[in-house]
């Protein structure tokens, strides 16, 4: 079994309250998730109005498909233009 996991950290411009940056991150987090079916979620800077950090997780049995997976959602979270990507980590474990 192999498990991806990634994080994007995503840098939000003039946003003024926690609730203008969480429809930006549900937005985000919705696309995503009906797109690759994954597990994704809000995972840090909760409080921050100029940070925003996701994560996401996707298992399978080939590494080069998940690797490939996790590409796309990076890219695809990058397209959609709802705000800056700033970093991004990527991991893949074999169990």
């Amino acid at each position: 079994m192999i498990v991806g996991t990634g994080k994007i950290k995503f840098r939000l411009y003039d946003i003024n309250s926690l609730k203008a940056k969480r429809k930006i991150v549900k937005s985000i987090i919705h696309r995503i998730k009906n797109k690759f079916n994954i597990s994704i979620a809000e995972t840090d800077l909760n409080d921050s109005h100029d940070w925003a950090e996701i994560g996401f997780s996707i298992i399978g049995n080939n590494a080069r498909v998940v690797n490939s997976k996790l590409d796309k959602v990076i890219n695809m979270a990058d397209d959609l233009g709802l705000a800056m990507i700033a970093d991004t980590q990527i991991e893949i474990i074999h169990l």
